[in-house]
């Protein structure tokens, strides 16, 4: 596994005013530090998508699935406040299966849909070069049906992120069986290894082209996390350990269609 990751720029958490208003929410207590870990979910997301904004010199039109309160929007333009760089998308839809529309407006969301993906895909306008399925998969009892639905949602070449909770696999069956028998409505209900997420892409004909777990510890206002050595040797463990108990954060993709040249059949025939 490959660190790049651990040198992408966290210097706009420190200061940013968006990702400590009570929209965002976390914890007052986690507010207080430069760096929080709780805020460490919608880091990973950003720059993978900024690198993938990058990777194709253009805006990308993104498709969020499970998007709570609007936090990761908020995140984004928290970016964006810092002048951290310029507009990684052209147009972001928002998918629920309960929408909470007054707080997303604030947050800046405009395209709204409501739709449960343990039922069906939501209707797209058109395909997106981007997914998020950030803390989202482990609310639903079958999420490798689900994934597998929701890829007729990407264009070719297009991307699947996101992240959840992660169990050592020689524990995964075990954890999920607890969740199941204590879970409340909209809890968590899966749990997942590397292994898990590496199998469940493959059934979705998906590529894994990063997956990495978050830290090694998270404790709410933890005085360490106003270091950024401290976060740095916390994502060089995760993407060492992406089992360890935690939180693991990954991007699939879809693989390009084949171009099949016009006279391929008849040299087949001949």
């Amino acid at each position: 596994m490959t660190v790049e990751h651990v040198f992408w720029d966290a210097g706009f958490m420190r200061d940013s005013t968006l990702l400590r208003q009570p929209e965002f929410g976390m914890s007052e207590t986690a507010k207080q530090v430069a760096f929080p870990f709780r805020a460490q979910r919608y880091w990973f997301m950003y720059h993978l998508l900024r690198e993938e904004a990058a990777r194709q010199a253009r805006s990308l039109d993104i498709c969020e699935i499970g998007v709570d309160r609007g936090q990761m929007l908020l995140f984004m333009q928290s970016a964006r406040e810092a002048g951290a760089d310029a507009p990684i998308w052209s147009r972001w839809h928002a998918v629920d299966c309960k929408l909470k529309r007054e707080a997303l407006l604030r947050c800046g969301y405009r395209d709204l849909i409501e739709a449960d993906i343990d039922v069906a895909a939501p209707h797209l306008p058109k395909p997106s070069d981007a997914l998020i399925l950030l803390h989202v998969l482990e609310h639903l009892r079958e999420p490798e049906a689900a994934l597998g639905r929701l890829v007729s949602l990407l264009k070719p070449g297009g991307i699947v992120i996101g992240g959840h909770p992660v169990t050592p696999e020689p524990f995964r069956r075990w954890r999920q069986d607890v969740l199941r028998r204590k879970a409340k409505p909209y809890g968590h209900v899966s749990a997942f290894s590397p292994e898990r997420v590496r199998d469940m892409a493959a059934g979705a004909g998906l590529e894994v082209e990063f997956l990495s777990g978050a830290f090694f510890m998270r404790k709410k206002g933890f005085f360490l996390e106003n270091h950024d050595w401290w976060r740095r040797w916390n994502l060089r463990f995760g993407a060492r350990f992406p089992g360890w108990p935690g939180e693991v954060y990954w991007l699939l993709r879809k693989p390009q269609a084949k171009v099949v040249p016009a006279d391929a059949t008849w040299r087949e025939a001949a």
